[in-house]
Parts: C-alpha cells; structure tokens; sequence
C-alpha cells in the first residue's frame, strides 16, 4: 500500500521525544508495511486498520500520560489544538460514512443470496440486482466524494504550528499530526476499493484520475482484478443475460466471497471507530481542564 498522504515537512523540531517514541516506532512500522502492499486488495486494507488499530493504542497511552495533558493543557488555545481536534471529527465522520456503506453492501448482499436461492422463474432476482446496482452506483459515487474531501483535510494538516517551540509540545504535535495523516490514508484506500467502477476501462479511467489528483498510487492490473466487488459486478451482469445453473453457482461464490470481505471492513473499521472516539474524549477532556 503506497502511502497517499505523505508525511509533510513543517518547520517544527523533528527530533523524537521520550514519550512519542512509541508512536513514532507505530507510525514507522505502518509507513514501512505500507510502502511495500499493495492498496486495492481487501486483505491488505485490513492489516492497515488493525495497524491503525495499534497506533491509537500508542497514541491513547501518549495521551494518558501526566505529562502530555498538562503540556497540552497550558497551549489548548493555540491553533494546531484546533486543528487536531477538527481533523479528529472529519475522520469520525468517514469512518461512519464509510460503515453504513458497508452495512448496506451487506444487506443487499443478504437480498441476492436469498434471491438466488429460489432460482429461476422468480423475479426478486433481477429486482435485487436492480436494486443493488443502483446502490453500488450510489455508493462509489459518495466515495469518491469523500476521497475529495480527505485530500481536502490532508492539506489543513500542518498548517497551523505551536506560537512556543518546545520540544516536547513539537513532538506531541507533530505525531498526532503524523496519526491523523496516516488514519487518512487508509481511509482513503478503503474508499478508493469502493469506488472502483465495473468495467475495465472505467476502472483505469478513476485510478488515472484519482492518480492525476495526487490521492492514488498505481497499482497493478493483477491487484484491481482480485477485487471482491468487482468480482460481484461480473457476476451478476453474467447473470442478467441467462440464469443458467454454473452462472448462479458462480454468483453465490461470488457473493460469499464478498460478504466475508465486507465483515473483515466491517469489523477493523468498528475498532477504528471506538478509538478516534477515545482519542478525541482525551483531547477534549484535556483542554478542559
């Protein structure tokens, strides 16, 4: 997985401090896996949110640390607090986006299994196939919306710096900073596996585009034909032209395979979710204090 949102030079002290060393070593392994995986595959983007996962952990225990509250604490009113704690809630917001999304891919694909199920001569089926291409139109469409948006967020970062240059404070921020970064993109990956259109040449066509917008590395051709959704898309357009026995056995796999994707999605991004909204309660309860 290439990263995305590279980490930007600002001009606060790049040293490390003892208490973001942890951090800094997730953040590191993170930037290490993901240089070398590939984005588009459902596997991989789920070893990105368990690593996510393990760097919100590092971040609670940074944040929970006596230290770090009362340091963030008595600089709560400078910007780069604001800008952390806006970042926070635009990641809130994709992520539950990002989760219904997968809710409702898993709702049509309990439809058409159960419309398969019954096979020829009922017409749930080419009904739950209507249904669920005008969905997955739907949903790529909004996904490409919030990959714009995450670009848009990613450019606020690091804009704002502490008006005092300790090193501790710039260590701190700079971290969360880096922790935002990186949450984004993931997200962004995940975002950019649903989006992917059904035909060939309209997938290379968004890939050059997202591309193009500096938002997507290039991936192979091998990474964008192993795709659950597609996989799904192949399925049931085959499926619409005869309902012979192989094409529907060929769609229930298909379906299967997906239902297992989107529940593996499903349960790294629950896990995320739970941890951006520890992470912002601790911020929040530090500037309150």
């Amino acid at each position: 997985m290439a990263a995305k949102y590279p980490v930007r030079s600002i001009s606060l002290p790049s040293r490390s401090h003892p208490t973001t060393v942890r951090v800094e070593e997730e953040i590191s392994r993170l930037q290490s896996w993901e240089s070398t995986s590939s984005a588009s595959t459902s596997d991989s983007i789920c070893r990105g949110l368990s690593g996510l996962e393990e760097l919100y952990d590092c971040v609670d225990d940074l944040l929970q640390m006596t230290s770090t509250q009362q340091l963030l604490s008595q600089h709560q009113q400078e910007k780069c607090m604001d800008e952390l704690l806006d970042g926070s809630v635009k990641l809130l917001d994709i992520c539950g986006i990002t989760r219904d999304f997968m809710l409702q891919v898993k709702e049509h694909v309990f439809a058409l299994q159960s419309a398969l199920r019954r096979r020829r001569g009922d017409s749930s089926i080419e009904t739950s196939i209507a249904n669920y291409t005008s969905f997955s139109k739907k949903m790529k469409k909004d996904a490409k919306k919030l990959i714009s948006q995450l670009k848009q967020a990613d450019n606020k970062i690091g804009l704002s710096q502490p008006l005092e240059q300790d090193q501790h404070l710039a260590a701190v921020i700079r971290v969360l900073r880096q922790v935002c970064a990186k949450n984004m993109s993931i997200f962004q990956s995940l975002l950019v596996f649903l989006a992917v259109p059904v035909s060939k040449s309209n997938k290379w066509s968004l890939v050059s585009k997202l591309m193009h917008k500096g938002v997507v590395a290039c991936e192979s051709q091998a990474d964008i034909n192993g795709h659950e959704l597609d996989g799904v898309d192949s399925a049931l357009s085959s499926l619409c032209k005869s309902a012979e026995v192989e094409k529907i056995q060929s769609a229930h796999k298909k379906l299967e395979a997906l239902e297992d994707c989107i529940e593996s999605l499903e349960s790294g991004l629950e896990s995320v979710f739970k941890r951006l909204i520890k992470t912002r309660a601790s911020l929040l309860n530090i500037i309150s204090q």
